[in-house]
C-alpha cells in the first residue's frame, strides 16, 4: 500500500484552498498512493469573521472530496472541517475517509481539544466553539485497520493505545495545523513517540506557513514506520511526499518485539 500525506497552507479564501487541495490529491494519485491524507481544517484557517458556517457531512465539504476520491480512484482522507454540531455556538472538528468510489468510509470527531494559554505566545480556547468528540474510530482500508485522530490528540498516547490494542490499528493517521512554536520542538518527537510505542506507521499531514496575523504553523508532514523510523518527509512548502507501507515488517516488528502483547493491567497502589 502507498500512502502520501498532502501538505498545504490554507487561508481565508476557501475556494482557492479547495482547489490547491484537489491539486495535491491529483499530485498523490500521479505518484501512485492508494491513500492520500490532507491536514487538519483543509478548507478554511482565517479570521474567525470569515469562517465558513458549519456544514452537514454530506454538504459542500463532504461532497468535493467525495468526488477526487471518486475520480481518482484513491482513498481520500480529507483532513478536517466544521461539522455541524450539536448547538448553534459548538461544531465539532470532523474527519471524513473517502473509499475509491467515493462513498465515506468512516469519519471522526475530534476527542481531545486545544486550550492552551503561553503568555506572549498562543491563547486558544478550542472549546469555546467546538465540541468534543466521544468515540475512537478505526476504518479498515484496503484490509488494513486506520485509526483516526487529529493534531491535538496526539499529545494523548492513551487514545493511540486504544486504537492499536483494543481496535488492531496498524496504521495511525494525524491530520494537523500544529503551531509553529511547539511543532519544532515536539512534532516528530510525539509522532515517532506514537509509532514506537504502538507499533504503528503513522501519517501526519501538517499544514504549513502564515495563515493570519498571529498564526503559524510547523509543517513538515511525515510518514513514520513501526520501528520509528521516518520514511518520507515533507519540506518547508505546499508539497507532497509519499511512501509504501511494508506490512511485513510491521508484523516482525510485533513478533520480535512484542510490547503490545506484553502490556499488563495494573492498578495504582
Amino acid at each position: 500500500m502507498r500512502v502520501a500525506v498532502c501538505q498545504l497552507n490554507a487561508r481565508d479564501n476557501r475556494a482557492d484552498n479547495l482547489k490547491v487541495a484537489r491539486t495535491l490529491l491529483e499530485r498523490a494519485a500521479a505518484l501512485g498512493a492508494d491513500v492520500a491524507v490532507l491536514p487538519e481544517y483543509t478548507d478554511y484557517l482565517g479570521p474567525a469573521s470569515g469562517m465558513p458556517s458549519p456544514e452537514p457531512v454530506d454538504g459542500e465539504y463532504g461532497s468535493f472530496f467525495s468526488a477526487a476520491a471518486r475520480d481518482l480512484g484513491m482513498w481520500v482522507h480529507a483532513g478536517s472541517f466544521h461539522e455541524t454540531g450539536p448547538s448553534p455556538s459548538h461544531s465539532y472538528n470532523t474527519s471524513l475517509l473517502f473509499d475509491r468510489s467515493g462513498a465515506l468510509a468512516s469519519m471522526y470527531r475530534k476527542i481531545h481539544l486545544y486550550d492552551v494559554d503561553i503568555p506572549g505566545k498562543v491563547s486558544y480556547l478550542e472549546s469555546a466553539t467546538i465540541a468534543p468528540g466521544t468515540t475512537t474510530s478505526v476504518a479498515t482500508v484496503e484490509g488494513v485497520p486506520f485509526g483516526l485522530t487529529i493534531c491535538y490528540d496526539l499529545r494523548f498516547p492513551e487514545l493511540y493505545r486504544s486504537l492499536a490494542r483494543d481496535s488492531a490499528a496498524q496504521v495511525l493517521v494525524v491530520p494537523a495545523a500544529f503551531m509553529l512554536h511547539t511543532g519544532r520542538d515536539h512534532w516528530e518527537v510525539l509522532l515517532r513517540a506514537r509509532a514506537i510505542e504502538n507499533q504503528c506507521y503513522v501519517i501526519a499531514a501538517g499544514q504549513i506557513g502564515d495563515h493570519e496575523p498571529g498564526r503559524s504553523c510547523f509543517g513538515r508532514s511525515m510518514i513514520i514506520d513501526p520501528w520509528g523510523t521516518v520514511v518520507a518527509q515533507a519540506s518547508d512548502e505546499v508539497t507532497v511526499v509519499a511512501a509504501d507501507l511494508d506490512l511485513s515488517r510491521l508484523a516482525r516488528i510485533r513478533r520480535e518485539l512484542p510490547s503490545l502483547a506484553n502490556s499488563r493491567p495494573f492498578s495504582v497502589g
